[in-house]
């Protein structure tokens, strides 16, 4: 499991923070695990967040765009993209990384990163935060965007 070596989360002080936290639809009961997950997290650091769906994981990069064209302080981007037999899954994962990556440079601004990529259900299943899921990726992908919105806020003073 990846999650060996991670950094001990404590406790983070989000008021005064607006977060967008954008899920595709696909894999509803894993999507939905990430989404509490990193809805657990926002709201014990009393950020404010507003929750929007798109259809999939390549929309999530044009929503994230969105959101901070419309001043989201950090977005989440949660996700979930399961190999089948097509060469489909490597461009819609890489696209979907790209563009995240690109939108959160331009942007100046965090994009928590909670974007499955798997090659089974079962992969999705432990890292989706629940009940006997090994990680809770939707929440780290939370705490990390809290995380750099703070340390961005602090570095621009």
């Amino acid at each position: 499991m990846s999650g060996a070596g991670a950094p001990k989360a404590g406790s983070i002080d989000g008021r005064g923070l607006h977060v967008v936290v954008i899920a595709g639809t696909w894999h509803e009961t894993i999507s939905n695990g990430l989404i509490a997950g990193a809805q657990r997290v926002l709201d014990e650091a009393q950020a404010s967040h507003t929750l929007v769906r798109v259809p999939g994981s390549f929309e999530l990069a044009v929503a994230a765009q969105a959101a901070f064209a419309g001043g989201a302080d950090a977005v989440v981007a949660l996700g979930v993209i399961i190999r089948g037999g097509t060469p489909h899954f490597e461009y819609v994962s890489a696209a979907a990384t790209d563009g995240l990556t690109r939108v959160s440079l331009d942007a100046g601004r965090p994009v928590g990163f909670g974007l499955l990529t798997l090659d089974d259900e079962k992969q999705g299943l432990d890292r989706a935060g629940l009940e006997g899921s090994k990680e809770d990726k939707g929440a780290e992908a939370a705490d990390a965007a809290l995380r750099t919105a703070l340390v961005i806020r602090e570095l621009r003073g």
